[in-house]
């Protein structure tokens, strides 16, 4: 009876290579792969080696679901063999058996040395204190006794090694009720695989109207090409611990985004957004893959200058020193609504954005790039490319005081003076916005403001050609 199990355990079923591949790649270097294979089985238990994994493939994950075909079987374990065939480990594995060296002499005539392997060049010696160390050195000892270290030469081993295989290896050892062909779907999650979007606005001479290009970069380090995959991007932040759940939870696609025919088109799926593309792809392995995501023509965009001296300083608590003060350079900002109105309207994942402008000549100069979270539609994209050059801005504190009640300090009254020079020769806007802690009033301005909430207002500075404008204000801050 033994022999008789052990003789069936030896069968191994005909397994086809994978087809109607598809693969999901998310953001966070990891993939999902579904393939469809066919397995010959017998009845009873035998073997399948599906051969041609991903080498990053997490083993724990893989599922296996019958498609078609009359045998019902289950799969009884699963190992994974990925000790590839390669001279290092044909070597790792040779130690202790006897290898021929062919080397060439002074001569030019060929030697050959019959010997055993005393150490592989790449072999691993761990110390009793835990430590190892790494020999790069090959060791041989003749059949005349001698020893050759590092010898130059042609190595030949009589035999393959066992264990050894040319390809990533799962062996299903499988027990099926009835014999024939059964067509499996193969699911698993594997390392390796990234994507990340990039995007280009080209603007015009004026800077008010842009074409807005998005690039979707793949790599692939898992070991393996998919051929002619159905090629799906998943954008948003998937926890681990969920993932196994909500990844395969496909909901039924809503009307989605096409970039260009044949792209990518979005949908909604869980609390993510799924990025298909209309057209087989192939994704090779060690290779760095670029593919359009969308694009829009004459978007509308509107460039904006700010001068916020308190930004980075958060619940500042005033005294009498000076904070935010002295000259500081304006910041500059790109915005466009992501609208259909807009000719956008395509759930945008994060990435980063290169703005360039046309000069007077029609080339394309660089503004300045910036990087994007994910980001949905009917949202507005804010860019921050750069500091303004022939705008400055410098702000000084004209007065203080402190604000007392039965002698205790409650607060302070200050005045601000933020002088606003433009040396362009044509007019511009300025935004000056000025923040603020604890409770606060106005008291007294020199020019209109507005309220951005509980943080501060904001002054909106027009200027002419080669315009000078001072900003004046007293604040009082309580607490």
């Amino acid at each position: 009876m033994m022999l008789m199990s052990s003789a069936i355990a030896m069968m191994v079923a005909s397994v086809s290579a994978p087809s109607n591949i598809e693969l999901t790649i998310y953001n966070q270097n990891f993939g999902l792969v579904k393939e469809v294979r066919a397995i010959d089985l017998v009845k009873g238990r035998q073997d399948a080696k599906i051969e041609g994994v991903a080498q990053l493939i997490e083993s724990d994950s893989v599922t296996v679901r019958g498609i078609s075909g009359p045998a019902k079987f289950t799969v009884l374990e699963q190992n994974y063999q990925y000790d590839l065939i390669s001279p290092w480990a044909i070597l790792d594995k040779a130690v202790g058996s006897r290898i021929y060296l062919v080397r060439i002499l002074p001569n030019g005539e060929k030697e050959q040395i019959s010997g055993i392997l005393l150490s592989s060049p790449t072999a691993v010696v761990n110390t009793a204190q835990g430590n190892s160390y790494t020999y790069n050195g090959l060791v041989m000892k003749t059949d005349q006794g001698r020893i050759l270290l590092s010898p130059s030469g042609e190595i030949v081993v009589d035999t393959l090694p066992d264990g050894l295989i040319s390809k990533p290896t799962l062996v299903w050892d499988i027990d099926s009720d009835t014999a024939g062909r059964n067509e499996v779907e193969i699911s698993y999650l594997t390392g390796g695989l990234t994507w990340e979007s990039s995007y280009v606005i080209n603007l015009d001479n004026p800077g008010r109207v842009g074409d807005f290009k998005g690039w979707v970069t793949l790599n692939n380090t898992s070991g393996i090409t998919y051929k002619d995959a159905k090629l799906k991007l998943l954008a948003g932040e998937v926890a681990r611990a969920q993932a196994k759940t909500q990844m395969m939870q496909m909901n039924r696609p809503r009307a989605g985004t096409a970039g260009s025919p044949g792209g990518f088109v979005e949908e909604q799926f869980a609390d993510y957004h799924l990025y298909t593309l209309e057209r087989p792809a192939t994704v090779r392995n060690k290779e760095q893959k670029q593919v359009s995501l969308l694009e829009a023509k004459d978007i509308k965009v509107t460039k904006r200058l700010i001068v916020d001296a308190m930004m980075n300083y958060g619940s500042y608590r005033i005294d009498e020193g000076e904070i935010g003060t002295g000259p500081i350079k304006p910041l500059i900002k790109v915005e466009f609504e992501n609208t259909e109105k807009n000719q956008m309207g395509m759930a945008l994942p994060t990435g980063k954005v290169k703005v360039f402008q046309r000069d007077k000549s029609g080339s394309l100069q660089l503004l300045g790039e910036d990087r994007i979270d994910h980001t949905p539609k009917n949202e507005k994209v804010s860019l921050n490319i750069g500091r303004a050059f022939d705008i400055v801005a410098e702000r000084k504190r004209d007065g203080f005081e402190w604000i007392r009640r039965g002698g205790a300090v409650h607060g302070a009254r200050q005045t601000i003076t933020i002088e606003v020079r433009n040396r362009k020769e044509v007019a511009e806007t300025v935004e000056v916005i000025e923040r603020y802690w604890g409770e606060w009033k106005i008291a007294k301005a020199n020019l209109p403001y507005e309220s951005i909430g509980k943080e501060g207002v904001r002054f909106n500075v027009t200027l002419g050609a080669n315009e000078v404008k001072k900003v004046t204000y007293t604040v009082e801050q309580t607490w």
